[in-house]
């Protein structure tokens, strides 16, 4: 197959060829606007609420450049000459420049897509678009990115450049470029396929079962992201719990008693109604009454503990684990504050507890 510029005819080669042989001579000082908006952009992100994985930048290379300026389009008028794609690239080109920004979380893309926007004084976005090769829109899959356009501000590099393209020029400091914001998942994947895909060096090495895989691929990190942010905001929502001065100290109702076990314990949840009422309850009697007391009681150790000691011959609900921690945790105690009283007749829940107490003390004996 072709490239764009073997497919040019003589009168658009000429035009390609010229546009080609200035950017050779502009190229040097285009670098070094593309290491000031990097560091600019590193030095932003450096101590921000969201810190990339890393950010790189590039500039177009010159081969790059003109394949990508001997794009051609459909003629005006039928039968007529094809048109170029680009026939004022320095103009329209925004790409010349670029800058990566790898996060690690599809949220993050957002977060530092804000902190950039917020630098007016450095920066004007002009552009803001979610890109994707497969879009949601149509069923299909393909790395998803944020494509931000951005001007520079009076940048002192910018205005070096300026002076070498056009000397005839005052320089101004304004520069479209082009910054791309996407996860690790995604970069991994846009540049395996962009190699194989737009730069291989035999453009007829391709079979259509390429398109598959890369699908599937795309399809599989979906997921692996998907489930790498639930984690994440998982993680979140339980250090939460251990914020005395937020979460952590939020109420005991019976709705986050239910929301925090749900959050801890989504395997333990075999409840046959909504009521978390009696587990209120059962804490409040302990002066358990803030969220961080029973993210503490729920601790995983100790949960294997008491399941070790009381031997279950089967799995427990909430309603019975709940009540074995808090038997484990406050032996004797709990008995006497939740249960009937010593001379009641009947006492079944007296009964159970102390059995289970009695089991949970030879339990110990053997640990020591």
């Amino acid at each position: 197959m072709p490239s764009n510029w073997e497919n040019l005819d003589e009168p658009l080669r000429e035009s390609v060829q010229h546009n080609v042989e200035l950017y050779e001579q502009v190229r040097p000082a285009l670098k070094l606007v593309t290491r000031d908006v990097l560091l600019v952009l590193r030095d932003m992100l450096k101590d921000s609420e969201v810190t990339p994985l890393f950010v790189t930048g590039r500039t177009k290379t010159v081969e790059s450049f003109k394949e990508k300026i001997s794009r051609t389009e459909e003629p005006l008028e039928p039968g007529g000459r094809r048109l170029l794609k680009f026939p004022d690239p320095f103009r329209t080109l925004n790409d010349m420049v670029g800058i990566r920004v790898i996060t690690k979380l599809p949220a993050e893309n957002a977060a530092v897509a804000n902190i950039i926007k917020r630098q007016r004084q450095l920066f004007d976005c002009r552009g803001d678009r979610e890109k994707d090769i497969g879009s949601i829109e149509s069923g299909t899959y393909g790395y998803s990115s944020r494509h931000l356009i951005l001007r520079t501000i009076q940048n002192e590099a910018v205005k070096e450049y300026q002076q070498v393209f056009n000397p005839e020029v005052t320089p101004n400091g304004s520069y479209f470029f082009e910054c791309q914001i996407r996860t690790i998942f995604a970069h991994a994947w846009s540049e395996i396929e962009h190699d194989i895909r737009f730069k291989a060096e035999d453009p007829r090495a391709w079979t259509p079962h390429f398109d598959r895989q890369f699908t599937a691929t795309a399809a599989m990190l979906e997921t692996v992201e998907t489930a790498f942010a639930d984690l994440h905001e998982r993680y979140e929502e339980v250090r939460s719990f251990w914020d005395t001065d937020g979460e952590g100290a939020a109420p005991l109702t019976p709705n986050r008693v239910r929301d925090v076990w749900r959050t801890l314990l989504p395997h333990v949840d075999r409840k046959v109604d909504d009521d978390w009422g009696w587990a209120s309850e059962l804490l409040a009697a302990h002066g358990l009454t803030r969220t961080m007391e029973l993210a503490g009681l729920l601790r995983a150790e100790q949960i294997t503990e008491v399941r070790k000691a009381l031997d279950h011959r089967y799995s427990p609900g909430p309603d019975r684990l709940l009540d074995d921690l808090l038997l484990w945790q406050f032996g004797t105690r709990h008995i006497d504050l939740t249960a009937e009283a010593a001379d009641a007749v009947p006492h079944p829940r007296r009964d159970s507890l102390l059995r289970r107490l009695r089991q949970i003390e030879r339990y110990r004996v053997t640990q020591k």
